[in-house]
């Protein structure tokens, strides 16, 4: 079995790795460290919570251990599409780097110009950066890229989903063509390929799973959800939320939970500590200092669940996670395996449960098309169904006929009782005298007008061709039209 003390990294390295606990490399560390210490171009695919980090970090470290950064030019550079992904990469370099002297600096939004603007004046040998930043940097003066020696890319597929290719292909042509580029993805989208082939040189190609696969460790599961009503439909769903909570008990020890808005993400926090349950939101409209402090409430275990839109589906490396919801089914399919491999990272047992509303029934089958296998159903604990699902459903043969009658009114709907409504009409005809029978009686001595209507010219009762509803000026003759 491969140890890390067989990779040929630098030996004040090693000694930090074995202070953090660490022996043996995952096959992504085992497969990419070698390639890339020989300085060759490498392109990593492996699902999340593999190590691709240390995979980069540990050559990068060995490499940067000879020579000296100049002011504004950093010697490396590592693009990550989130400020939370930054930062943890970040945090990695000062596990690794305890015992070298290498600087680094760390470009992110939310934080003052003014500080990093102080660090890259120094020089830096290691630059983590969000790509919106760094340019930001660059357009302002304050950076120049003509000495990157190593580039990486973390987390590609989420820079494609987040809009950043066109910003990665500009850095890309910032930096110097002899660079060394280090790219990693979890899955490798056209658009991804397409890069891949343009900026990297002969890559030595490391992929240790299958694209977009979930792990054997976490455990799979999805409630089917009906709201009984649509306008009930938001306040049900977040009660299914807390009865899926609920049933496993003790279990869950801490739980991050995923919605599609960012809306829903503060909702959804708000109502379940509301109910009592120990609840925060994170998502890319909050502030950095708020974000850190719930993050770090999350790792510590003063915060038992992080409700989270996708800006916290990448590459958050937190352990013990024990559960993970996905309160809405994720739009792309690729997201469902970012937001579950937040749980079951190590080799520990995780359990990921989703719920699925009738709209969302398609994007579940493009997910399980994707990771190639049907997720388990599990039992709705409220049993949550329409009212029209409980009743039967009358056939057309069943159905009375409706019809209204003369006056325009709806006749009666029960086929037994409309005879003798027709009945009572019939008879009611033939014994109440109208206002209008009245009025025509007293005119006796006058035609009425459906007599004029039907008198022909020669006298005759009809006319050929005209009907019953002959206009009365073509029925009159051409003496009655001339004395008229």
């Amino acid at each position: 079995m491969t140890k890390f003390s067989d990779l040929n990294l630098n030996p004040k390295v090693l000694k930090a790795v074995e202070e953090a606990g660490y022996e043996t490399p995952t096959p992504i560390q085992a497969g990419a460290i070698p390639p890339a210490l020989e300085g060759k171009d490498v392109l990593g695919i492996a699902q999340t919570g593999t190590g691709k980090t240390a995979s980069f970090t540990l050559p990068m470290i060995t490499m940067l251990a000879k020579g000296r950064a100049r002011a504004r030019m950093p010697r490396s550079l590592v693009l990550c599409p989130t400020r939370e992904l930054a930062a943890q990469v970040a945090e990695n370099f000062d596990t690794y780097t305890k015992h070298l002297k290498l600087t680094k600096a760390l470009l992110i939004g939310g934080v003052s110009f003014k500080e990093q603007d102080a660090l890259i004046d120094r020089g830096v040998d290691v630059l983590i950066a969000t790509p919106g930043r760094l340019l930001d940097h660059f357009e302002r003066g304050k950076l120049l890229l003509t000495g990157v020696q190593i580039m990486v890319v973390d987390e590609a597929d989420r820079m494609l989903d987040m809009g950043f290719i066109p910003d990665i292909e500009r850095i890309f042509s910032l930096t110097p063509f002899t660079r060394q580029t280090l790219f990693f993805s979890a899955t490798m989208a056209p658009e991804i390929e397409r890069i891949t082939n343009t900026f990297l040189s002969a890559p030595a190609r490391i992929e240790v799973a299958r694209q977009a696969t979930a792990s054997e460790t976490i455990e799979q599961g999805v409630a089917m959800f009906r709201a009984s009503r649509r306008d009930r439909s938001a306040k049900e769903k977040r009660e299914l939320l807390r009865a899926l909570i609920d049933g496993e008990g003790e279990a869950c020890k801490n739980a991050i939970i995923f919605c599609n808005r960012k809306t829903d993400v503060d909702v959804v926090a708000k109502s379940l500590k509301k109910h009592g349950y120990d609840a925060a939101p994170i998502h890319g409209d909050l502030d950095q200092s708020q974000r850190t402090r719930t993050l770090d409430g999350f790792r510590n275990g003063d915060l038992r669940f992080l409700i989270a839109s996708d800006v916290a589906a990448r590459g958050l490396d937190i352990p013990a996670v024990s559960h993970v919801f996905n309160f809405d089914v994720p739009s792309h399919a690729e997201d469902y395996v970012h937001r579950i491999g937040r749980t079951g990272r190590a080799g520990r047992s995780g359990k990921a449960m989703m719920i699925c509303s009738v709209p969302d029934e398609k994007n579940l089958a493009a997910i399980e098309k994707l990771i190639d296998r049907e997720i388990p159903r599990i039992e709705n604990p409220l049993k949550s169904e329409p009212e029209v699902e409980e009743k039967t459903v009358a056939t057309e043969e069943d159905k009375p006929k409706r019809s209204r009658s003369r006056g325009g009114k709806k006749a009666s709907t029960n086929l037994e009782e409309a005879p003798v409504a027709e009945a009572v009409e019939t008879t009611a005809a033939q014994t109440v005298e109208t206002p209008s029978e009245k009025k025509a009686a007293r005119k006796d001595d006058k035609p009425s007008r459906d007599d004029r209507r039907s008198k022909g010219r020669n006298g005759d009762n009809k006319v050929v061709g005209m009907g019953d509803h002959l206009p009365q000026f073509i029925a009159l003759s051409f003496e009655e039209r001339r004395a008229g």
